[in-house]
């Protein structure tokens, strides 16, 4: 029962998109600019750091939920709130309302390794900072991310099934980067300062 109200809640949870509400109410649509993607990034590019802000302490916001609530219900599941997690992360990358065209998932991913582990993802948080400044691209900081945070699980828990369950998420968001990557290495990705420089020039 635990896994099952994991899966429904982590999903239904990872649907809710501020970013379409931002849009909703401003009578736009960020899928057509920037990096069309309805997720905290592209909406940085879109509208500004604070709007990109909002919808990003949402997507982390929800997945922690997802978790925090299936361990408070289900305790004897064992892998439930990360299965939670994962849940939502899909929810925000597939919404079954947005005919399954949402964000990229990496905000919910972090919300959600802030929920299972929140001293190493306070760790992670600056290390994509770090990564994001130095190369420029927050998606070379996203990609390191979901790349060390199941090896991490893994090594820490000493067991495999905490990793593998992380695993499924990180596949999903790699591939949701599939268009950024080559992007980035050939220099033609939309950087961090080069956003930033944008909206200052606006102001």
């Amino acid at each position: 029962m635990g896994y099952v109200f994991a899966v429904l809640a982590g999903y239904l949870l990872g649907c809710s998109n501020m970013a379409l509400y931002i849009c909703k109410a401003k009578k736009l649509d960020i899928r057509n600019a920037g990096s069309a993607n309805l997720g905290a990034a592209n909406s940085t590019i879109v509208l500004g750091w604070k709007w990109g802000i909002l919808v990003g302490a949402h997507d982390i916001g929800k997945a922690i939920i997802a978790v925090l609530l299936t361990r408070l219900l289900f305790p004897a599941a064992i892998y439930a709130d990360a299965v939670a997690g994962v849940a939502c992360v899909l929810g925000h990358i597939f919404p079954v309302f947005l005919k399954f065209k949402g964000g990229k998932g990496f905000a919910s991913y972090l919300g959600m390794t802030l929920a299972l582990n929140w001293k190493f993802a306070l760790i992670v948080l600056v290390l994509v900072v770090l990564i994001t400044v130095i190369t420029d691209y927050l998606v070379a900081g996203t990609l390191t991310t979901i790349t060390i945070v199941p090896i991490y699980m893994g090594i820490a828990g000493q067991n495999i099934w905490l990793p593998l369950i992380l695993l499924i998420a990180t596949a999903v968001i790699f591939y949701r980067h599939r268009e950024n990557i080559p992007r980035m290495l050939n220099g033609t990705e939309i950087g961090l300062r080069s956003t930033l420089k944008k909206k200052k020039d606006k102001v």
